[in-house]
């Protein structure tokens, strides 16, 4: 009888909500058979509802993943390139720091007729002369970051790095070539300032960046010069640098058959600071050579005169005020 009774109300109420005519009250075998297809009309309604939820909930969950990604990709286009500087020790992608192969300010115009070889090393650009098989400039860019890194306790150690043949450069030196020839293995781009990075160090250590230098002036005052360099890229935010020979017309020549190596006369460096738009050019004979740096400074257009190379024309060509740089 109860059972009965709520049918009744069930029906009464589907009744009144529209879900049943009124004309099946009366016929119990009909009211059942509409009550059952009412309670499947709701569990079907139930059903399609719970499948709507469950699109929606997908498809607000691929607009969000969507969205989130969108982000990422902003913030790394819009994200200095030095905030992704690989830790100390461990060898970042070509992305992860200024590019020195796609850097204009770092291009330099070699002279017709001087054999180069364009070689983009992770940290340096070489423009290697492989007839004399030496650089002809080496350049890089130095940036804050990177000095702070370097000379962090535990950046890469130099006595871990053993001097080698780039063998992806036929006209490549041998470490050996230079023994016993009363010169040293002088780096053009310096250690110090790659210590930040394992593929840096190991690329600064070929044979490609090495000139045959006195060894006084390779340990003494250009070093001196290499340190001053290495302080004012962190002061002055980011410097560009080049560093090459100044060759003579009959070069004095060491290396296999004591004939294949040229040494160089002097050597050069040039800075730009881009952000204070300061430069400055230092030659130093290949010598001992006492004395600060002031002795050595000149401008980048006396670089260019005696080297033949071309810098970019937005590097100041005439500045030479070292107190600027002091």
């Amino acid at each position: 009888m109860k059972q009965v009774v709520k049918i009744w109300v069930l029906v009464v109420a589907m009744v009144m909500g529209g879900a049943l005519p009124p004309q099946v009250i009366g016929d119990g075998d009909i009211t059942m058979q509409w009550c059952a297809q009412a309670k499947n009309k709701h569990k079907k309604n139930k059903k399609s509802k719970k499948k709507d939820k469950v699109k929606k909930d997908k498809k607000q969950a691929t607009a969000h993943k969507k969205s989130k990604k969108a982000d990422k990709k902003h913030q790394a286009a819009t994200a200095s390139p030095l905030a992704s500087l690989p830790a100390i020790g461990h060898a970042s992608p070509a992305t992860a720091m200024p590019q020195q192969g796609s850097n204009a300010l770092l291009a330099v115009t070699i002279p017709k007729g001087v054999a180069n070889q364009v070689l983009n090393y992770q940290a340096i650009r070489v423009n290697f002369n492989p007839s004399l098989r030496i650089p002809n400039c080496v350049a890089y860019e130095l940036t804050a970051t990177m000095v702070a890194m370097a000379d962090a306790p535990d950046h890469e150690v130099r006595k871990n790095y053993n001097y080698a043949k780039d063998s992806s450069v036929k006209s490549c030196p041998d470490n050996w070539e230079y023994r016993d020839s009363g010169y040293s293995r002088g780096h053009m781009a310096p250690a110090m300032d790659m210590r930040w990075d394992k593929t840096a160090m190991k690329q600064c250590f070929y044979m490609t960046n090495m000139c045959p230098q006195n060894t006084k002036l390779n340990n003494d005052h250009w070093r001196v010069l290499e340190e001053k360099v290495h302080r004012w890229a962190k002061r002055d935010k980011r410097i560009l640098i080049f560093t090459g020979p100044i060759m003579g017309k009959s070069p004095k020549m060491i290396g296999k058959d004591k004939a294949n190596i040229a040494v160089p006369d002097a050597f050069f460096k040039v800075l730009y600071a881009p952000e204070q738009g300061r430069s400055i050019a230092f030659i130093y004979e290949n010598r001992p050579s006492p004395g600060g740096i002031s002795k050595y400074a000149v401008t980048v257009a006396e670089v260019e005169r005696r080297t033949g190379l071309t810098f970019s024309s937005a590097i100041p060509k005439r500045q030479c005020k070292i107190e600027d740089w002091q």
